[in-house]
């Protein structure tokens, strides 16, 4: 009987042959990354621009979808691959620019454009390509490594690249070698908590009762991460293949993964990815004649933030109200159904075939000592470059920030980093310098979380920030315990009295107060780390609480109700009603001089002057409090100082 790796190999064999054409193409081949953030670009007319510009040219060339390179802010983003050339990456391609590539690059019957080749590989104004950041040269791709380069729908494309080889491996060593290689590698929970994912299994292994079940949680809910759609959608069968191993080392011949509705797209890849894998004799019965046995199901949650809770999720499993449930005894004892269950993150399970293929010492060797390995993020907010990046533990904040990521945008300071997700504490400048670890990050105040993080500039309102983030997380409590039912809903209250100037000292005094009473008081981990918001930004921001007690004043111009706008009519050009046509209140009108003013009392700040003022003139001024600086000549004009309509009889 042949052995599964040897099975594998045959498997594989024509799908590497496929790899190599479609790796040096005969023939131009261009390639759109197509996964969620692709399509929200535009990559869809992208496609259509391409077809439409090669059918008018008459040129042959293969179109091929591929999943998210991580690169968001340069959606959508286009390879081209021509023969005898390097594959060639080009940012923000729309159906325009498609035109303009296959006219000026891929003309039929003509040699490439040496000029414009030249111009894509070297750094340059006229023809930038992302190889001109250094972004390429910091990360360390392990898990995204072939996210935006094999089709995400093609198994035959995972299969030239190394896939389900360490599923054939694993198989051949056994479950409980598979446990001790992940025991070794200290792989440690990517889903928040950090939990070693080898003594896990090890405990479900061993745990009595039948049938056990692995669990892909792959219920992302965290406002700005989508770490976990991206993997699902870009490499399914990466995460199906550790979810494979995890069930193997257990002993479990059922798995399921738990995936947000909100998610289609990778529900749709991950069903395919299923459905491929079985039809290979990958995945159900008896996978590549080993014996082993494993029905993989997906199951679409309905969105309840805490069902990302392992207990709380089972619930939903079972058809019951998402709401964490009391430990021990754990789920990895007695879990769905009452059985033995083991749940892991989407990224910890996509980690597992890379520690089965490579070692345990080779994945010691990256990251840091008690946090091996690499971590994925999600940076979002005031940064040049946002988007998915991969970098090993330990990398600072500030390295992820301000030379990965391009730092903060639009020439702005950076003030604050929330980083772990809406419970995450909000570090600022001075904690740059902390390493990026789960240790390192909950002495600093914060937390790894799922790898959600958001950049702030200079014009954020601390205050606020933790108002907003405990709204969410107020919102999304299940309601089961009493402190962080209550708890939150008095955070909230008191919070937005400080960002409308009505609290008082005392109100700062009982936040914290509050915020130790939900800690201890919580039961699962969305109350006991909803105040670090709160928290943080009172120890490392507390002169902004202050001046909104003090002073009802936002130092940052970014609570309503504290901010006055006004226009600097020493900057303000005569005859542009940009200002005007834009506010919903007809509160702006015009100055004996022809200039523009705000009527105070009808203004309702909604900020639309600001965006409506022609850059060139920059006149429209926030401040807080509107009556407090007359030395600035900040006071509103009134209607008798002016005339309606704007015509200066003089």
């Amino acid at each position: 009987m042949a052995r599964p790796t040897e099975l594998l190999a045959s498997l594989a064999a024509p799908a590497r042959n496929e790899w190599g054409k479609i790796r040096q193409p005969e023939r131009p081949l261009i390639t759109v990354g197509n996964a969620t953030c692709g399509r929200a670009a535009g990559s869809g007319d992208t496609i259509a621009g391409f077809r439409e510009a090669l059918a008018e040219k008459g040129i042959g060339a293969d179109i091929r979808t591929v999943g998210c390179m991580g690169h968001c802010y340069a959606e959508p983003l286009v390879t081209i691959h021509y023969p005898g050339f390097p594959p060639l990456l080009y940012q923000k391609i729309g159906a325009g620019e498609a035109r303009v590539l296959v006219n000026s690059f891929l003309v039929a019957g003509e040699d490439p454009c040496f000029e414009y080749l030249i111009g894509a590989l070297e750094p340059n104004d006229t023809f930038p390509t992302l190889m001109d950041y250094p972004r390429y040269l910091y990360e360390k791709r392990l898990i995204m490594e072939h996210c935006g380069v094999i089709e995400p729908g093609s198994i035959d494309q995972y299969l030239a690249v190394g896939g389900y080889r360490a599923l054939a491996r694993a198989l051949e060593q056994g479950g409980e070698r598979v446990v001790e290689e992940i025991t070794a590698a200290k792989l440690r929970g990517r889903g928040g908590a950090g939990f070693p994912a080898g003594i896990k299994w090890e405990i479900a292994r061993n745990a009595a009762g039948t049938p056990k079940t692995v669990i892909c949680n792959g219920d992302e809910g965290d406002p700005g991460a989508y770490m976990d759609r991206t993997l699902m959608e870009s490499n399914p069968h990466q995460v199906l293949e550790g979810l494979a191993i995890a069930a193997l080392a257990i002993g479990a011949e059922r798995a399921l993964l738990y995936i947000r509705a909100e998610y289609p797209l990778a529900v749709e890849m991950v069903e395919k990815a299923i459905t491929d894998a079985g039809e290979r004799g990958l995945l159900g019965k008896n996978i590549l004649d080993s014996g082993f046995d494993l029905e993989v199901e997906v199951f679409k949650g309905s969105g309840a933030f805490v069902c990302g809770e392992e207990t709380a999720l089972i619930q939903s499993l079972e058809g019951k109200r998402g709401m964490p449930q009391h430990r021990p005894p754990y789920p990895a004892v007695v879990g769905l159904d009452g059985n033995p269950t083991v749940i892991n993150n989407v990224k910890t399970l996509s980690t597992v075939p890379l520690i089965i293929n490579h070692g345990s010492d080779w994945f010691r060797g990256i990251g840091t000592e008690d946090t091996p390995g690499t971590a994925i993020f999600s940076v979002v907010g005031e940064v040049e470059y946002p988007g998915l990046v991969e970098v090993p533990m330990g990398t600072t904040l500030r390295h992820l920030i301000d030379e990965i990521c391009g730092g903060i945008a639009g020439g702005r300071e950076f003030k604050a980093v929330q980083i772990g997700g809406p419970s995450g504490g909000c570090l600022p400048a001075s904690e740059l310098d902390t390493p990026i670890d789960f240790d390192s990050l909950r002495r600093a105040g914060a937390m790894m979380g799922s790898g959600g993080m958001v950049v702030m500039n200079d014009s954020a309102c601390m205050v606020e920030v933790s108002r907003y983030f405990i709204d969410f997380t107020q919102k999304e409590s299940c309601g089961k315990c009493t402190f962080c039912r209550i708890g939150t809903r008095h955070l909230l209250d008191i919070l937005t009295d400080l960002t409308k100037g009505r609290a008082t000292e005392e109100d700062l005094d009982e936040l914290k107060e509050l915020s130790a009473g939900i800690i201890k008081g919580s039961l699962c981990s969305l109350g006991k780390t909803a105040p670090n918001p709160v928290l943080t930004t009172m120890r490392f921001f507390m002169d902004e609480y202050l001046a909104h007690v003090r002073e009802r004043r936002c130092p940052a111009c970014m609570c309503r109700e504290l901010t006055a706008y006004y226009i600097d009519l020493e900057a303000c050009a005569r005859g542009c009603d940009a200002c005007v046509a834009c506010c919903p209140t007809e509160a702006i009108f015009t100055t004996s001089n022809r200039k523009k003013a705000i009527d105070q009392e009808k203004c309702v700040k909604c900020g639309e002057c600001v965006y409506a003022c022609p850059p060139e003139y920059d006149a429209v001024r926030k401040v807080s409090p509107p009556y407090l600086v007359p030395d600035q000549g900040v006071v509103p004009l009134g209607k008798d100082e002016a005339t309606e309509g704007g015509e200066d009889d003089a």
